[in-house]
């Protein structure tokens, strides 16, 4: 104890009755065991003196003692007899009549907690036995504040892991279960609800499920107190996460859709803004089959209040049906959307389908965890489609009972299955199946068929054909698939129910007034290769007859299947209106979509609805735009057509945060839908964007380089010019909006040639570097370096000397010394990042450098101190003996020491005195 600090000068007058009466309660920082330790006071040892004060007859003396128990804790470790003495004086305070001593006590548990974890080895129960009883009984304590002081302990304590898990199961959750029992008291009963469900996150999955599931469920149908349905209901989405999904879906869902219709408003909202997590514990069936038509129960609800928070809600709702597998994409732990990475070789085989890179192949019985993993189907590329622009193709084995083991059977040996089918005929199969339900597991063994333009498969026809209905032609195609028994046993057993040529043409023949859009486009390319396929299957079943009959046929077919193709594929030269696309097809599609259900898809497109402002939430197109990205990436870009009309609608909105909330996830949509879409539909957007209010312009300007990157070559050179009107701002002390600029050309600089930079980013950033602003100034000359490595590394010297040349002029002669000063940091900068030839800097730009030592401003002379002696010395090639340009540099060093300014002095010898000082402490060391 002789070594304790004395906080206090004068003591005479604190001392007087051996107390601490004259300080006020903001004295946290005093330690008490300073008091403990005053020799001279009285007789009393300082445990006796401890326990002197902790039973006084002042209260304050007593507060300030339980405030101080750590201190005293740590004080009294090293001897287990004094800190056993000092753990029963604490047990004692603990039953103090005082609530705010009791309060007091209680705040310092958790550090006291803390520190005997990392003094476990020598006092192993010692929480388990003194202090965990004094938190269970605070539960219980009359006084409200003890008991919040006490609830507070108790979940820091779970959260830091500091509970035995045996202390939890036979302390904790019987108390907690008591205090919510049915005959509980109302205030002690809604404080151990709220407990309950905020420690269930923080304890393991048997326990929830064992101990407090049971009760939780009893607690939502709680008819004396709707303040504890009210906690369930707000708190559902979490206790279905702790104890997964199978409990969920057996309890907890029933309770749910109780609470979805109970009586009290302010339940229903709570079960609308916990929806999304409810959906994620649950599997898709359920999801689709249950939560969905709840969830639009409560979208239409009476409640204003719980239809905005159904509405708040809907699009998070959505996202929860996304399948990674069906979209190409997933989310990274840093929360950054990105396509699906490759996976090993060995999984190539598995799945492959034109050209396409980049594949997730999953089956969709399957939810395990592995099946969420990124995998590779390796392909050849086509050279006018690139990998964005091409959508994943899912090899999907559909759960049936009934093919599980044929299915089996036929992926597992390819080769033999495979043998009498030709390309064509996998990809007509897989087209049928799109259009019929029929199942293609036999994905493999593609590898090796020599693909076309026409053969891409696309999974536009998944989700939206505009396909007639041919259920009544069963029989007809039956009967024409009897006809191919014999000889195509293999398609057969592909596809059981394969459409005739004649309602593919019918097909094409429907997309002709459409081939204006895109994703139309696509599915004619497809199309066209089914039938093509379908055609020539069709032709080969005939090749027993003689080669005399069925040549000409043969030529007919083939001349009247061209024809027809050729038909389709020139309607694109004639467009036709958007707004009957809208109409037709995609009313048709949308129909036919079953990613999400049709009710809720209608729901969110009612967002941009002006009525839904005035009866609902003024800012519904405002959470519509947040969620947009999600419900796109849930629905794929094959169903961008669904939601294009609402992102144009909200990409016009007068409320500039709605521009801004697109602005700022346009980036993320680009990806979402590919170079293809992005170019024709999104890039108008943008450039709208980038001349709306700065607002919302920083929104594209924050992800520019993450939105350039993803467009063709061509299209990002058309932003060279307008990269330039970010510099003008509606409001000139906007300084951050021109330092983001900066930063986002350091990394644009890497989507153009050097030419390019040089004829428009040099200007743009030569402007950023004489901003009024130091911060956009300094962010600048890191621009400018990065410029010249952008010279250097793509072997433009003759550029790079240019811009040399035009940064001596500009900054190391400029009249004002901010200039010079910007002319030392990025010679020091160039240096650092090396980003030219070493013989390049020691004849452009060290003699302009060095000329800087006899600058009369000493702000100037400063950093070149900084760059001569902190990184020029410390470089190798100015290290070496016999450099001819050391001697120059050493001189202007020696010059910069003897400085008459202080500051250029301490900066020039700073690294000489660093390294005396690190070899004498290693001399000390010795």
């Amino acid at each position: 104890m002789a070594g304790i600090p004395l906080y206090f000068v004068d003591l005479q007058d604190d001392l007087d009755d051996f107390g601490f009466e004259d300080y006020g309660p903001d004295c946290d920082s005093m330690r008490i065991t300073a008091f403990l330790d005053i020799p001279g006071q009285d007789n009393l040892t300082p445990l006796a003196r401890l326990e002197k004060y902790a039973f006084s007859d002042n209260i304050f003396n007593r507060q300030i003692i339980a405030r101080g128990l750590l201190d005293v804790f740590r004080d009294f470790s090293n001897n287990e007899e004094d800190f056993l003495t000092v753990m029963e004086i604490a047990v004692r305070l603990s039953e103090d009549a005082e609530p705010t001593v009791r309060t007091e006590l209680m705040e310092q548990i958790p550090p006291i907690s803390i520190f005997l974890q990392e003094s476990r080895p020598n006092f192993p129960t010692a929480f388990s036995e003194y202090l965990m009883p004094i938190v269970v009984r605070y539960l219980t304590d009359p006084n409200n504040q003890v008991r919040k002081a006490g609830q507070e302990a108790l979940l820091i304590l779970l959260e830091q892991d500091l509970i035995f898990q045996n202390d939890v199961e036979n302390k904790v959750c019987p108390i907690l279960l008591d205090l919510s029992a049915p005959d509980s008291d109302d205030e002690y009963k809604v404080e151990a609800v709220n407990i309950i469900c905020k420690m269930a996150s923080m304890l393991s999955k048997t326990t929830v499920e064992r101990i407090l599931l049971p009760r939780f469920c009893e607690l939502c149908g709680d008819g004396k107190l709707f303040q504890v349905r009210k906690i369930c209901a707000a708190n559902f989405g979490d206790i279905c996460n702790a104890v997964g999904q199978d409990a969920t879906e057996r309890f907890l869902i029933p309770k749910f859709f109780e609470l979805c219709s109970d009586s009290v408003w302010g339940m229903r909202k709570a079960c609308a803004e916990c929806f999304m997590a409810v959906s994620y514990t649950t599997s898709p069936e359920v999801r689709r089959s249950k939560l969905s038509p709840l969830f639009i129960n409560l979208i239409s609800d009476p409640c204003r209040w719980v239809r905005q928070a159904a509405f708040q809600s809907l699009g998070p709702f959505i996202s929860t049906f996304a399948n990674p597998s069906s979209a190409g994409l997933y989310i990274r732990e840093d929360g950054t959307l990105s396509i699906r990475p490759a996976a090993q070789d060995g999984a190539s085989n598995s799945c492959q389908a034109g050209s396409i890179s980049n594949i997730p192949c999953s089956s969709a019985n399957s939810s395990s965890p592995s099946s969420e993993q990124p995998m590779e189907v390796k392909s050849t590329v086509l050279p006018s489609v690139s990998d964005s622009e091409v959508n994943p193709l899912l090899c999907t084995q559909i759960p049936n009972k009934d093919t599980e083991e044929a299915s089996s059977e036929s992926c597992a040996n390819p080769k033999e299955d495979l043998t009498r089918l030709s390309h064509g005929d996998s990809i007509a199969a897989c087209v049928i199946e799109g259009i019929k339900d029929c199942q293609v597991s036999n994905c493999q063994g593609m590898n090796s068929r020599v693909q076309s333009a026409e053969d891409v498969f696309n999974t536009f026809l998944y989700w939206r054909p505009p396909l007639p209905d041919i259920s009544q032609d069963l029989e007809l195609l039956q009967s024409k698939t009897e006809m191919h028994k014999d000889g195509c046993s293999v398609s057969e057993a592909l596809c059981n129910n394969c459409v005739a040529s004649s309602e593919i043409k019918k097909v094409l023949e429907t997309l002709q007034e459409h081939m204006d859009d895109p994703d139309v486009q696509a599915q004619v390319q497809v199309l066209s290769a089914a039938l093509r396929a379908a055609q020539f299957d069709s032709i080969r079943d005939h090749e027993t007859k003689p080669r005399e009959e069925t040549g000409g046929k043969l030529q007919k077919q083939i001349s009247s299947l061209d024809a027809s193709i050729a038909r389709v594929e020139n309607a694109s030269s004639s467009p036709s209106s958007h707004d009957d696309m809208i109409d037709q097809t995609t009313t048709s599609m949308m129909k036919s979509t079953d990613i999400i259900p049709q009710p809720l898809l209608d729901q969110y497109l009612s967002m941009t609805d002006p009525a839904r402002a005035q009866t609902v939430d003024t800012e519904i197109a405002k959470h519509c735009a947040y969620s947009l990205p999600g419900v796109a990436l849930t629905l794929g870009r094959q169903n961008w057509h669904c939601l294009k009309d609402t992102y144009e609608t909200l990409a016009s909105d007068v409320q500039w945060k709605v521009r801004r909330t697109l602005a700022f996830s346009i980036h993320e949509l680009a990806v979402i839908l590919g170079d293809q879409l992005t170019a024709a539909d999104l890039v108008p957007i943008f450039n709208g964007f980038l001349k709306d209010l700065d607002e919302v312009r920083i929104g594209v300007l924050k992800h520019l380089y993450d939105f350039l990157k993803l467009l063709h070559a061509d299209k990002r050179r058309e932003y060279l010019y307008q990269l330039q009107e970010f510099v003008v701002t509606d409001n000139s002390r906007n300084w951050r909006f021109r330092y983001e600029l900066a930063e986002q050309l350091i990394l644009i600089l890497e989507l153009y040639n050097p030419n390019d930079v040089y004829d428009y980013l040099r200007h743009i950033a030569l402007t950023l570097c004489s901003d009024k602003v130091s911060e956009v100034r300094w962010i600048s000359f890191k621009l400018v370096v990065a410029i010249l490595q952008k010279f250097y590394a793509n072997n433009a010297n003759a550029l790079g000397l240019n811009f040399i040349n035009e940064l001596v002029v500009r900054f190391r002669h400029c009249s004002k010394w901010v200039g010079r000063q910007a002319f030392a940091f990025i010679c020091q900068a160039v240096v650092e990042e090396e980003c030219m030839p070493v013989d390049q800097f020691v004849e452009h730009l060290l003699p302009s450098l060095l000329s800087l030592a006899s600058d009369p401003v000493p702000n100037v002379r400063v950093l070149l101190a900084k760059a001569l002696r902190q990184t020029l010395l410390e470089k190798a090639y100015f290290k070496s003996v016999g450099n001819p340009h050391l001697e120059a540099v050493e001189e202007t060093v020696l010059a910069l020491q003897s400085d008459r300014d202080q500051d250029v002095c301490f900066f020039a010898t700073v690294k000489l005195k660093q390294n005396n000082m690190e070899t004498t402490s290693i001399e000390k060391q010795n």
